[in-house]
């Protein structure tokens, strides 16, 4: 057995059993049984009409925000780059709020009209933050792109907090969700988010190869035959609209498209062929299994499942830091 096949193995047991464990605990212990058993008719209502939904939209925003971080990663050739501290997330974060503040609907795209405006933004804040860092730096260095990205999710960031202050009955709303959460989103949401998640997954898995090359650098993989500016502008569109979409849902979640490639490269190897995939599927069980701990660890009352990702994510991003500054100084 080959270590791609073992990984693919690992990883897969490692959802199937954040999924169980997922729709299994709670204040109500929901047994196996549920899933072709419905004469307990309390269980199965939990089952299908709560836990269940919860369970695959955390899975598909945390799959989501893995797989564009580690896209992300491998297009700037840095481990700190992910859609948070690119500020993307904040891009998506004000699309979305700006929906939700002036109750947009367009009829056309009636309840898809969240994700879309949220993607939108994403996408325009990830040009400008790539557009202003060639400005001051020609030579587009990944310290310049990521404190450019900090500067504008912190521009962002004051954005938000005005339009906080000017809501009224949408206060709470708007808090709840930017604190991020899965909580009561129901099937409508996957529905909502689901095509958003395939087709940016898809985007970025037909550019698997396109990242390895660029990993030796844009001239090699010019001269491998690869059209850099295309497959670079790609990757960007896909890493947006699965942040886009996951923020359109979910509110804020940080760090999960940091931590997950991060910890996948060093685990399974930094091969875009397998870690697209690895990082999809470690992104879906990571985020199970935080908002299994943000709705039992202060059981009845529950956490926002964004406060916990931030927990465990603050404390890897430093030590991330902390390593590359050090290998930079050795």
């Amino acid at each position: 057995m080959n270590k791609a096949t073992l990984a693919y193995i690992v990883s897969a047991a490692t959802l199937l059993v954040a999924v169980w464990l997922g729709v299994s605990i709670g204040t109500v212990k929901i047994p196996i049984s549920t899933f072709w058993d419905s004469s307990d008719t309390t269980a199965s209502n939990i089952l299908w009409k709560i836990r269940m939904p919860r369970v695959i939209l955390a899975g598909l925003v945390g799959a989501a925000l893995a797989i564009s971080g580690a896209a992300f990663q491998g297009l700037l050739k840095n481990p700190l780059a992910d859609p948070y501290t690119l500020g993307v997330s904040s891009g998506a974060s004000v699309g979305a709020v700006v929906t939700l503040f002036f109750g947009l609907s367009i009829p056309i795209l009636g309840t898809y009209t969240l994700p879309v405006f949220s993607m939108t933004a994403a996408t325009l804040t990830m040009f400008l933050v790539i557009g202003f860092a060639r400005l001051v730096d020609r030579s587009m260095k990944m310290e310049t792109i990521i404190l450019t990205g900090i500067i504008f999710g912190s521009f962002l960031g004051s954005v938000l907090s005005l339009m906080i202050a000017l809501t009224g009955e949408e206060l709470r709303q708007i808090i709840g969700w930017l604190l991020g959460s899965v909580s009561m989103r129901g099937w409508t949401y996957i529905v909502m988010v689901l095509p958003f998640v395939v087709i940016g997954s898809f985007i970025l898995w037909m550019n698997r190869r396109e990242l390895n090359a660029m990993l030796f650098g844009e001239e090699r993989a010019h001269h491998l035959g690869v059209n850099v500016k295309r497959r670079k502008f790609m990757i960007l569109i896909g890493g947006s609209i699965l942040t886009g979409s996951a923020v359109a849902v979910s509110g804020t979640i940080g760090f999960v498209g940091l931590v997950v490639p991060h910890m996948t490269r060093l685990m399974w190897g930094s091969d875009h062929r397998h870690l697209l995939t690895l990082s999809f599927m470690n992104g879906a069980s990571l985020l199970i299994i935080c908002d299994l701990i943000a709705r039992t660890i202060i059981s009845p009352s529950e956490l926002p499942v964004g406060v916990i990702t931030a927990f465990i994510g603050a404390p890897v991003f430093a030590y991330i830091f902390y390593r590359q500054r050090r290998k930079g100084a050795m």
